[in-house]
C-alpha cells in the first residue's frame, strides 16, 4: 500500500494506492465519519461488479450504507442526472458532515463530486476510482462537473475529495479497451513534464497492459504524485495546472464531434490529441521532428488510437473542428490557448498559435484519414 499526500491546508487528503484497498475501506474511511452512515453513488456496470464488496466490508464494520446506481456512459454527466443525484441524497437525509462515496470512473467521480459540492453548500466526498483513467487523473485534484450541449466540463466547481482509494486490483475487471484508453492519461504525465517517466513507460507500458500489478501500482503512484505536485502549486488552474490538459483541447472537440459516444473514449481522445499537439509543436519548430514520431510509436506499441483516421465514422470538416476547439474552457478573450511542447517532458501553455497552422494540421489529418 502506497500513499500520496495532497497538501492543501485544511483541504488536504491522501491518495491510497494498492491491491485490495476496498477490503480496508472501512478502516480507511472511519476517521472521516461523523456518524456511521455513507451514501454510495455508482453506475450500473461498476455497481454490478464492485458495489456488493464495498457495502459488505462497510456493513461488517457497522457502517450503514445506502446506494444509487446511475446509467453507464458520458451522457450521465448531465444536468438531469445531477439533479436526480442531489434529490436522492436529500431524500436519504445526507447531512453536511456526512460522506458521499463516488464508486466508478471519471463520469461518476465528476458528477458525484459536483453533487457533493452543491449539496447543502458542500458535503465531503470520497473517490474510489475504478478505471485507470480515474485513478491517475480525474479522481485527484478536485475538478468536478457536468457537460453541456456547448461542450465538455463547462459547468462545475473545484471541490476536493477527503480521500482517494485507488484499488489496483479493480483494474483487472476492466475491458482491455477501457484499460488502454486510460493509459492515455498515464503517458500524458511523462510527455508534459517527466521525460524519465516516459522512458520508463516505453519499457514498462506493455507490462501495465498485461496486468503486472507492480508496474501498474508504480505508474499510478508516479502519475498521482505528479498531479498532486501540480495541484498543490495551482489548485484552481491559474497557471501550471493547465499543463494537465495536454491533448485535451483536441480531445474535447473530437468527443463533441463523435457525440460523446463509444466511437471515441476519453483516453483515446487524449492520446490522439497529444499526438496532434506534438505534431503541431514540430510544425511550429518548437520541438524536433523525431518527437511526434516517438510519441506515436509508443502509442502504437500500446495498441492505442493516435490519429484521426483511427476514429470510426464521419468527422466534421477542419473548420468545424476548430470551432469546437474554441469552446474550450482555456479560451481567454476569444483566443485559443493550447498546451504545446519543446520536447518530450517539456510542455508549456501558449496563446501564440496561428489559426492557419492549426487549421492546416486538422486539414492534413482529415486528408490522411480519407486517403
Amino acid at each position: 500500500m502506497r500513499k500520496v499526500h495532497v497538501n492543501l491546508g485544511a483541504r488536504s487528503y491522501d491518495i491510497v494506492i494498492g491491491a485490495a484497498i476496498i477490503d480496508d475501506a472501512a478502516t480507511l474511511l472511519r476517521p472521516l465519519l461523523h456518524r456511521m452512515k455513507v451514501a454510495i453513488v455508482t453506475d450500473e456496470q461498476v455497481g454490478a461488479l464492485h458495489l456488493d464488496a464495498l457495502v459488505g466490508t462497510l456493513t461488517d464494520a457497522g457502517i450503514d450504507c445506502v446506494s444509487l446506481k446511475l446509467p453507464v456512459g458520458e451522457a450521465t454527466k448531465s444536468w438531469a442526472k445531477l439533479g436526480d443525484t442531489v434529490d436522492w441524497l436529500l431524500a436519504q437525509k445526507i447531512e453536511r458532515q456526512d460522506v458521499v462515496i463516488a464508486l466508478g470512473g471519471g463520469v461518476i467521480g465528476d458528477l458525484v463530486g459536483f453533487a457533493a459540492a452543491i449539496l447543502r453548500r458542500g458535503v465531503r466526498f470520497v473517490q474510489i476510482p475504478t478505471s485507470l483513467l480515474a485513478q491517475v487523473d480525474s479522481s485527484v485534484g478536485g475538478k468536478t462537473g457536468v457537460n453541456s450541449r456547448h461542450g465538455k466540463n463547462l459547468i462545475g466547481a473545484f471541490h476536493q475529495p477527503s480521500l482517494v482509494l485507488a484499488d489496483i486490483g479493480i483494474l483487472d475487471s476492466l475491458p482491455q479497451r477501457d484499460l488502454i484508453a486510460g493509459y492515455g492519461e498515464v503517458v500524458k504525465y511523462g510527455l508534459l513534464g517527466n521525460a524519465d517517466f516516459f522512458e520508463w513507460l516505453e519499457v514498462n507500458g506493455p507490462l501495465i497492459a498485461a496486468g503486472d500489478k507492480v508496474a501498474r501500482e508504480e505508474a499510478v503512484r508516479i502519475s498521482c504524485q505528479m498531479k498532486a505536485d501540480i495541484v498543490m502549486r495551482d489548485e484552481t488552474e491559474q497557471g501550471d495546472r493547465a499543463l494537465l490538459n495536454l491533448g485535451h483541447t483536441f480531445c474535447h472537440a473530437l468527443e463533441n464531434a463523435t457525440g460523446y459516444s463509444q466511437r471515441l473514449l476519453h483516453g483515446e481522445g487524449v492520446a490522439i490529441g497529444t499526438a496532434l499537439a506534438f505534431e503541431l509543436s514540430s510544425r511550429l519548430q518548437l520541438c524536433s521532428q523525431e518527437d511526434p514520431s516517438r510519441v506515436r510509436a509508443h502509442l502504437r506499441q500500446m495498441g492505442m488510437k493516435c490519429d484521426l483516421k483511427d476514429i470510426p465514422g464521419d468527422l466534421p470538416a477542419a473548420e468545424a473542428l476548430l470551432d469546437l476547439m474554441l469552446q474550450d474552457k482555456k479560451v481567454l478573450d476569444g483566443t485559443l490557448r493550447l498546451i504545446l511542447a519543446k520536447g518530450i517532458g517539456q510542455a508549456f501553455l501558449t496563446s501564440d498559435v496561428p489559426k492557419s497552422a492549426l487549421l492546416g494540421l486538422l486539414k492534413d489529418a482529415l486528408a490522411d484519414r480519407a486517403a
